[in-house]
Order: structure tokens, then C-alpha cells, then sequence
């Protein structure tokens, strides 16, 4: 008789299997975030720029709102109503990297990176209610919004799931 429960030993082979098994890499985004964003508050004065090169700067800022200061300035609501979104979407990117085949390295590493980088804004964003932003980039009195290392994986991340989606349509349609 054949049992169509599946043994704790095989989930254990399963999951290494698949795109979890980029998990590592969400615990180093989190912690190099972190520990940037514990330095620069503990560093930088707030909203003094701190010359690096000729386009960049470090400025350490609280972002109250999501990107680009979307809602920043809308009362304090927005904060619970983000970080409930980077709950639902970090638990998403949880099941997608279930589901997904630890060989496809591409999708697997984006969605690391995107998932580690929510996670370290989340946890700013529940504990001090702003997210630390000091990364400062500019040219010619023209400024981008700062950020941090988060975003800087949530970009990286979002940009290897473009390559992956554009890569993988290529594969698929040359193997029919």
C-alpha cells in the first residue's frame, strides 16, 4: 500500500529545491541594511549633506511615506497601512520562492533581494515609524529622492526579475 503523505524528509529535499534556498541572501540584505541605516542615524546629523564626490552625498533623512515620499505627509495612518502591504507582499514572495525551481537563478536571486530589502524597511518602518534614508545622489542642483541599501536591493531585485521574465520567455519559446 502506497501512502500519498509525504515524509518530513522529503519537504527538507523539496525546499532545497527550490528558490528558498536563497533565503541567505534576504538575512544579508537585512543585516548590511540595517546596520547602515544604525550607522548613519548614529553618524549623521539630520538633513546636514556629507560630501562624498562630486554626485553623491550622505544625508540622513526619515521617510514617513513609501517611495519617493508618497504620503509622507498624510498624518501617520500610512505607516500601518505600508507596512501591512510589505506583510502581504514579503508573504507572497515567501510562496513564489516555494514555488520556484532553485535553477532558475535569476528569479530566484530577485526575489531574495526585492523580499530583503521590504523586510529592512519594514522593520524601520514598524519600530521608528519613518524609514532612514542617506543615500543622496544629485547632479548639476538636480536631486533623486535619498534612499538606502533596501531600496537599492529592492531596484537590483526588481531589475533581475526583468531580466529573468525577458530571459525565460526566450528559453521557452526556443524549446517549442
Amino acid at each position: 500500500m502506497v501512502s500519498n503523505v509525504a515524509s518530513p524528509e522529503v519537504d527538507i529535499v523539496k525546499s532545497s529545491r527550490t528558490a528558498l534556498s536563497w533565503l541567505w541572501l534576504v538575512i544579508i540584505v537585512i543585516v548590511l541594511d540595517l546596520f547602515t541605516k544604525y550607522q548613519a542615524s548614529s553618524l549623521l546629523a539630520y538633513g546636514v549633506p556629507h560630501p562624498q564626490l562630486a554626485i553623491f552625498d550622505l544625508t540622513l533623512l526619515h521617510n514617513t511615506g513609501a517611495a519617493f515620499s508618497f504620503l509622507a505627509s498624510a498624518g501617520g495612518w500610512q505607516r500601518w497601512l505600508f507596512a501591512l502591504i510589505a506583510i502581504a507582499v514579503s508573504g507572497m514572495l515567501l510562496v513564489w520562492m516555494a514555488r520556484t525551481p532553485r535553477e532558475q537563478h535569476w528569479l530566484g536571486a530577485g526575489l531574495a533581494l526585492v523580499l530583503g530589502g521590504a523586510l529592512g524597511n519594514l522593520y524601520d518602518r514598524v519600530v521608528h515609524g519613518y524609514v532612514v534614508d542617506f543615500i543622496s545622489l544629485h547632479y548639476n542642483g538636480y536631486y533623486f529622492p535619498a534612499f538606502n541599501l533596501a531600496d537599492t536591493a529592492i531596484t537590483i531585485g526588481a531589475g533581475l526579475l526583468i531580466i529573468d521574465m525577458l530571459w525565460s520567455s526566450d528559453n521557452q519559446n526556443k524549446s517549442k
